[in-house]
């Protein structure tokens, strides 16, 4: 009970220790509002508001009404400019897209040949480009067929598709974007704030007067667990009810309790790989250059910015032994699909495996630093 009694009072003093650090206070405050909202909401899996302009040499009822068909949100009001501005325009940046229309295009449609439409694209931005391109294709092929037809009929196929999208109907991606927003930030944050709890009692002096009182090395290191976990638990609610469900309004379809439990659990082995780094680095910049090394690694590879399978199949039996991966699988199982508990043991069961080996390297570790400075 003692042990216990004596991890509680050095937790409350990293908690005092971190509530006076006002960098550190801001630093949280940003990371689980304005840079989850920013990071779900800056990226866009859809054409949006993409600058367009049309040379249209052939003033036609055709050639007007495909650059009506090109209207907001997905492109702004074409432009018409001329044939010889093109080239300028795209060098200058003023369009991601230059539609041509070559002279008699109407008429050779109505005779029933087959005009070329050429699309200027600027694909520096590739993703806006390749999508915007499709959007582009299938408008004018959708307006060529109409003029055709004279009708919006559309062709009976032998074989119906139904789509059906699960758990997203509506495909909004900022739904996916916030919560990998929040995921990266819990790692991120979590590492930065017990490993620098480490390297702020070395760098202070206060390490040695912890090395004279009768604690162990375990005490030491599980306060400073269970007291930056509890930060970044209480930042990761609030984020979760104010700014993801909320402001960005992402439905949460299973169990909060669960999803609070299973970040509780990721915590303490994000926790204990902060520690881990804290203890190699003997500066705050070597913390920071390991940092580097290990939070792109875990944020790259977890699963969140590209599904495990689509990695090269050299890397995915190396993300198993990532907790970040267990816990994105986790997370989303839990958020999107609903699951309960007979679902996603197995994503906690690794978290714990994970964590204790994790916790048990980092108390090894910082022993034998211990008795180095001994």
């Amino acid at each position: 009970m003692k042990t216990w009694i004596n991890i509680f009072w050095l937790g409350t003093k990293e908690l005092r220790s971190v509530f006076s650090d006002v960098v550190m206070v801001m630093l949280i405050i940003y990371s689980f509002s304005l840079a989850i909202y920013s990071q779900a909401t800056a990226t866009s899996e859809s054409v949006n508001n993409a600058s367009i302009a049309i040379v249209d040499e052939d003033h036609s009822t055709l050639s007007r009404a495909i650059a009506n068909a090109l209207y907001p949100p997905y492109f702004k009001t074409p432009v018409l400019i001329l044939a010889d501005e093109v080239d300028a325009s795209m060098d200058l940046d003023r369009f991601m897209f230059v539609v041509e229309i070559p002279p008699m295009f109407e008429e050779d449609v109505r005779r029933g040949r087959q005009p070329s439409v050429q699309i200027n694209i600027d694909a520096t931005a590739v993703t806006q480009a390749s999508l915007g391109n499709s959007y582009i294709q299938n408008i004018i092929v959708d307006e060529v067929n109409h003029f055709i037809n004279r009708s919006d009929e559309t062709t009976a196929y032998p074989v119906t598709l139904v789509q059906r999208r699960a758990f997203n109907p509506n495909g909004t991606g900022m739904w996916f974007g916030a919560m990998n927003a929040l995921i990266n930030q819990i790692s991120m944050i979590t590492i930065i704030l017990t490993g620098a709890a480490l390297l702020r009692e070395r760098e202070h002096g206060t390490i040695e007067h912890l090395l004279v009182m009768p604690l162990s090395s375990f005490q030491i290191v599980m306060s400073k667990v269970w007291a930056n976990g509890l930060i970044i638990l209480v930042a990761f609610s609030l984020s979760m009810l104010f700014v993801v469900e909320t402001i960005l309004d992402v439905p949460i379809s299973g169990s909060r309790l669960l999803l609070v439990g299973g970040t509780t659990l990721y915590l303490f082995a994000a926790a204990a790989i902060g520690i881990f780094l804290g203890t190699i680095a003997r500066t705050m910049a070597q913390f920071a250059l390991l940092m580097i090394m290990v939070i792109i690694p875990i944020t790259m590879l977890s699963g969140g910015l590209t599904p495990i399978e689509s990695q090269p199949e050299i890397i995915q039996p190396v993300t198993w032994f990532l907790p970040s991966r267990h816990y994105m699988s986790f997370a989303q199982a839990v958020v999107f699909r609903g699951a309960d508990i007979t679902i996603i043991w197995p994503q906690l069961l690794t978290i714990i495996a994970l964590g204790g080996i994790f916790f048990s390297a980092s108390l090894a570790l910082f022993r034998r630093s211990i008795a180095v400075s001994r």
